[in-house]
């Protein structure tokens, strides 16, 4: 397994699903911002520096992936979809765990008596997500080893 095609798999997959919390969740549920307990318009620039953020990081797995030698591998879009579902899982999971539940900038969803609910919900989301990447990822693994000749 390329280590180049994965990585820049797994930072594309961690951008990739930023921007869908990003456009989904903070602009068109409009759920939460990033930083809940302030104004409207800190809370508006909160969002932006996030979607800058993640937005940098797809082009970084963007132009990794670009580079990378696809060609050398034997599954490279079962290597791609290791690495993608593991970033936005882990990303996910970890943004989650910090924003939601150890700092408490913001909630998934406020509109609702039990927002440990939803916060759990997503954390859940994540936790399928990785397992979905872990499996490809041993796969994909498994194929590799299969596919070397054994002297």
């Amino acid at each position: 397994m390329s280590n180049r095609t994965f990585i820049g798999a797994f930072l594309f997959g961690m951008g990739i699903i930023g921007m869908l919390d990003g456009i989904l969740l903070h602009q068109i549920f409009q759920f939460h911002s990033v930083y809940m307990y302030t104004n409207r318009f800190n809370q508006i620039v909160s969002d932006g520096l996030f979607h800058f953020f993640v937005t940098i990081i797809v082009f970084i797995g963007g132009y990794i992936l670009w580079t990378s030698e696809k060609e050398k591998l034997n599954h490279p879009k079962l290597t791609f979809w290791a690495g993608f579902l593991l970033g936005g899982g882990i990303f996910n999971l970890v943004e989650g765990i910090i924003d939601h539940h150890l700092l408490g900038i913001h909630h998934v969803y406020y509109h609702t008596d039990n927002v440990l609910f939803y916060d759990l919900l997503y954390d859940g989301f994540s936790i399928v997500l990785i397992a979905a990447g872990a499996y490809a990822f041993l796969i994909a693994k498994r194929i590799v080893k299969k596919a070397k000749p054994v002297f």
